[in-house]
Parts: C-alpha cells; structure tokens; sequence
C-alpha cells in the first residue's frame, strides 16, 4: 500500500475528531486519510466502550447501506505487522461496516503511543456519547492509574469540567451489582450518584429496575432513611464568639460553617450544595 503522510496528534486532536459537518475538520480529515480494507483492522483490546448494543448496530448498518461511512475511522499502525492498523477510535462504525457487507472504509492514521491512543478513543466515545457512565470512569481510571492523570489533567483532555470528573470516577465506589446495572444501562448515571451513600445501594438499585423509579424517587428515599436531628437543648447552644467565628469564616469562603467544641477539641464544618463550590473551596485552602 502506498504510505500517506499521518498527522500527529496535539493541537489536531479536536479536528481529527470533530463533527463531520466542520470545514475545518473536513479539511483535517482529507490530509492523511486513505480507504483500507476492513480485513486489515483491529479493533483495540484497550478501547473503554465495552458494549455495543445490538439495536444500534443494526440502526447504523442501515445507516451505512443507504450513505456509507461519512465519519473516517481513527487508526495507527502496529508494530511489526506491515499494513495491519488497529483501531483508536470507529470500532462501532467497523463492526457495522462488516454487517452491511461492505469490503474498505475511510480510515485516517495517526501516529500514537498507547496514552495517546486511549485518550483519543476516551474523548470520542465521551464527546459522542458513546460510552456509558461506568465504562467513562474505568476509562478515566485507567489513565490515572497508568500514566498519572490528575482529575484537572483529565477534565482538560477531555473537555469536561473538574467536577464531572470528579462525579464520574466517584461511580466506581458503587457495589459491584449496582455497578453491573449501570454497565448494562439499567440504571442511569443520576441513579447511580444517588446511591453512592447509601449502604443498601444493591437492594435501592433492584428496586429502581422492578418499579421504574426515578431519580427523585430515590432521593426522597434517601430523604427519609436519613436520622432526623433533634433540637440542641438550650445548655448546649454556640456561645456567641462561636457564632462570630463561623459568621466570619462562613463570609471569608462564601459556604455555610458549622463549629462545634467541646473543651480543647472540636470539628469544623464546611457544607457545599456542589462539586464546583468543593473545587472553590479546595482552591482557596490551598492557597
């Protein structure tokens, strides 16, 4: 085969996987793009989609049959094998390609390592959609664990804010059956947080499938599974240099303070109503 010049990645990562309908990408995707035979790709053992939902599939074979593959497949080459290219990001569009009976596909070759290979196939399935929220967080996980990613690293590759990061790898402390009904699209990303507190997340998530409940519901379940706070008595109500203080620390980080102490010890509170607030905070300690 002849060997076409191949972009690299960085400042082109955004083209390369942008809409189809984008002059610019249009443009990106024309340099460096060849058909190759369907036979002579792989898909990639490391991609974090997973599950490829049949009906789907099925949609986008009729899809291809009537127009064809109008988004190229991202691939690069694999060490060793002479024009065998594995798949970074397009394997949905491969496997119904193969359905559809059809022999090439578009397919542009990039020069990658493995971050980078799974960091473009993490941002295409996320910015598509494609990914469910468990395989999100394994695919985020994977990137912290194996080459170092800070969750403000993650969020800046990604697209994503910091708090969404943040949210999604918080998925992965879910029980492994909860987790399995989020695998399989059971349960919702919303469902999922909602449970992350609660000890009987198993049994919550078992209703949730049985009775089609919604996120709502199942915050107004945790609403009442939570103690109810009793009125201090009056012996134990904040003297008023206890209040000042939290007044002053309250207005100093703009969130709510609680103090409490009993002679030398004491905790302090700090309540946050979201992820960005907590970012806030984080930001301001630090300093």
């Amino acid at each position: 085969m002849a060997e076409e010049s191949r972009p690299r990645l960085g400042r082109g990562l955004a083209a390369l996987i942008g809409d189809a309908g984008e002059e610019g990408a249009a443009i990106a995707r024309s340099r460096g793009q060849k058909k190759v035979p369907l036979a002579f790709l792989r898909p990639n053992p490391r991609n974090p989609r997973k599950a490829f939902d049949d009906q789907d599939l099925e949609d986008l074979v009729a899809s291809i049959r009537e127009k064809g593959i109008i988004q190229p497949i991202l691939a690069r080459t694999i060490a060793g094998l002479a024009d065998i290219y594995e798949i970074i990001a397009g394997e949905r569009r491969w496997r119904a390609a193969q359905r559809a009976g059809l022999h090439d596909a578009p397919v542009i070759l990039v020069e990658a390592d493995d971050k980078q290979a799974l960091e473009l196939a993490i941002v295409e399935n996320v910015q598509r959609a494609d990914l469910n929220a468990l395989e999100e967080a394994l695919g985020y996980q994977q990137l912290e664990n194996e080459y170092g990613y800070t969750q403000a690293d993650l969020a800046k590759v990604i697209g994503k804010s910091r708090s969404h990061v943040t949210n999604t790898l918080r998925l992965l402390k879910l029980p492994e059956k909860t987790k399995q009904l989020l695998a399989e699209g059971k349960l919702s990303a919303g469902h999922a947080r909602a449970l992350l507190t609660r000890a009987d997340a198993d049994e919550i998530a078992a209703r949730i499938v049985a009775q089609g409940l919604s996120v709502r519901d199942v915050e107004k379940l945790a609403q009442k599974a939570a103690p109810q706070t009793k009125h201090k008595p009056a012996a134990e109500e904040k003297d008023a240099d206890t209040r000042a203080l939290e007044k002053d620390l309250g207005e100093a980080l703009g969130l709510v303070v609680a103090i409490t102490h009993q002679g030398e010890a004491g905790e302090l509170r700090i309540r946050y109503k979201s992820l960005e607030q907590l970012d806030d905070l984080i930001r301001k300690l630090k300093r």
